[in-house]
């Protein structure tokens, strides 16, 4: 059977992939078994990764060489591998500023109903499930093995983690992150930046920059410091792949 020319040009195109930490090589893996793009390599703020080879391929050099990345090896397209759900759809405005084409990185396990609507700069990780009339929205992690039912609505920018499991027509708004092993009944939402912590049931909605835990879930009331201190060594890393500082990392204020 013959390939289609679009098909063709398809694999023909070049890939750069923004971190090259564990993230990244969970997207390096998902868009080399896809085989629609040639992955050229990574970029990462850390300088002395700059020459080595993760799993192969090389790392390029710092978010400030793209551009000359971009013109000398032609690189078109791009993926934007950094777990922090604010710092990635920040990197992923930039690209777009730098007239690189963003792309999304599928595994070819995961399993995706034919009326799926995808965004861009989206992670879907191996054995995901994806069911009809799902909306995902741009820079969305749909991580290893988590269940998105029927009618189902993933905001920009969010976290669904390993496992995690969501019944239908449910809503998670922008930025937020829905932790590993969690359960979602059907139509509820989860709020923008919330978080819904590992293991946890939710059976009612839960409040923008919230966060809940438990069985079933419940929110807990914690000083913001203490969240902030929990995420700030990603954060930090982050921010410097961004060339942000965590002060002027920006969230999403807006629901989806």
């Amino acid at each position: 059977m013959q390939t289609p020319q679009s098909d063709v040009k398809t694999r023909e195109r070049k890939c750069v992939i923004l971190g090259c930490g564990g993230h990244g090589r969970v997207v390096l893996d998902c868009l080399v078994n896809a085989g629609k793009v040639s992955v050229v390599g990574f970029v990462d703020s850390n300088r002395k990764f700059t020459g080595r080879r993760i799993d192969g391929v090389e790392v390029l050099g710092h978010p400030e060489d793209l551009p000359d990345i971009k013109r000398k090896l032609g690189v078109d397209v791009a993926i934007v591998a950094i777990g922090d759900n604010g710092v990635r759809r920040a990197f992923a405005d930039r690209l777009d500023v730098l007239g690189f084409e963003l792309i999304n990185a599928i595994h070819p396990s995961a399993n995706l109903a034919r009326n799926v609507t995808l965004g861009a700069n989206i992670l879907i990780a191996a054995g995901a499930l994806v069911s009809a009339h799902c909306q995902i929205g741009d820079s969305v992690i749909l991580n290893t093995g988590c269940i998105v039912d029927h009618e189902s609505l993933i905001g920009t920018a969010t976290h669904i983690c390993p496992g995690a499991r969501l019944a239908g027509r449910v809503t998670v708004e922008s930025g937020a992150f829905v932790g590993i092993g969690a359960t979602i009944i059907q139509s509820v939402r989860v709020g923008y930046e919330a978080i819904v912590g590992a293991g946890a049931v939710v059976t009612d909605d839960v409040p923008p920059m919230s966060t809940v835990v438990g069985v079933p879930a419940r929110e807990i009331k914690q000083p913001q410091t203490s969240r902030d201190a929990w995420l700030l060594p990603e954060l930090t890393r982050a921010a410097q792949i961004a060339n942000l500082t965590p002060e002027k990392t920006p969230t999403a204020k807006m629901p989806v």
